[in-house]
């Protein structure tokens, strides 16, 4: 199924959406709908020229391609469909003018151009939610167990195990079972999904563990919980065999490019 979704999102596609969708002052719009540009892994917000209250120019196309995946790390400017990059009033490009017939007067909108975005009067962060994304949390009692380099690093048998649409499974570790320090980072991401991710230094592994402090409601389950990378140097196991991530084009993408 995961590669089926990966070879939709090699094309065009888009989705309505039946609700209120404003930009600061200068997008006000009940007709918006979700765009997905191949290979973007998130959607865009697009909506009618009309609905834009700045005026529109053209704006230079951007230099250089990026392969693979384009994950939200990938600036709104490098675009793989057809069509004509915009500026919205001092917004340079922040719009692009899709080439494609059903989507004629529709402008997809750059979301880190703008400061505030409202779906309805409920503020949106990160970028637009995808409505085919999904997660899942649930507690188990198998016995989780992380380690560096084979020495064991976390063991624990209280894990939450989060699953999110297209990603790998992520176990979540109580910091009372993980037996090395913590040495918090400044680092901080944000995923619209769960909230603000804060992360920590382990075993002098800089920023390879994170943790939502105060999660969306929705993965509260996983209030200040310790996850790890599948980086090379550390290894899961799960009811003590040796946990591999789900393969997948995407999966392994998103994985890799910015995803926790």
């Amino acid at each position: 199924m995961q590669d089926l979704l990966a070879r939709a999102r090699s094309e065009l596609c888009h989705e309505p959406i039946e609700r209120r969708v404003r930009a600061d002052d200068v997008v006000d719009s009940t007709r918006a709908i979700l765009v997905w540009e191949p290979r973007r892994a998130v959607p865009s917000y697009a909506v009618p020229a009309e609905d834009i209250a700045a005026e529109l120019t053209p704006a230079p196309a951007a230099n250089g391609e990026h392969p693979g995946v384009l994950h939200p790390g990938v600036p709104f400017a490098v675009h793989t469909a057809a069509g004509e990059p915009v500026s919205i009033g001092a917004r340079e490009g922040a719009g692009f003018r899709l080439a494609d017939a059903d989507l004629a007067g529709y402008v997809a909108l750059d979301f880190n151009a703008f400061e505030q975005w409202l779906e309805e009067d409920e503020p949106m962060y990160g970028h637009p939610l995808d409505p085919y994304q999904r997660i899942d949390v649930r507690r188990t009692s198998r016995p989780v167990r992380i380690e560096v380099d084979g020495e064991v690093m976390a063991e624990t048998t209280a894990a939450r195990l989060l699953y999110e649409t297209q990603l790998p499974t992520r176990f979540y570790i109580p910091r009372e079972d993980i037996g090395e320090e913590l040495v918090p980072s400044p680092r901080r991401t944000y995923c619209p999904y769960k909230g603000e991710a804060s992360y920590w230094s382990v075993a002098g592994l800089e920023d390879i563990a994170w943790s939502y402090e105060q999660p969306r409601p929705d993965v509260a389950a996983v209030a200040g919980l310790v996850a790890f990378w599948d980086h090379h140097r550390i290894e899961i196991y799960v009811g003590g065999e040796r946990w591999l991530k789900p393969g997948g084009e995407i999966t392994a993408a998103l994985h890799d490019e910015f995803s926790v």
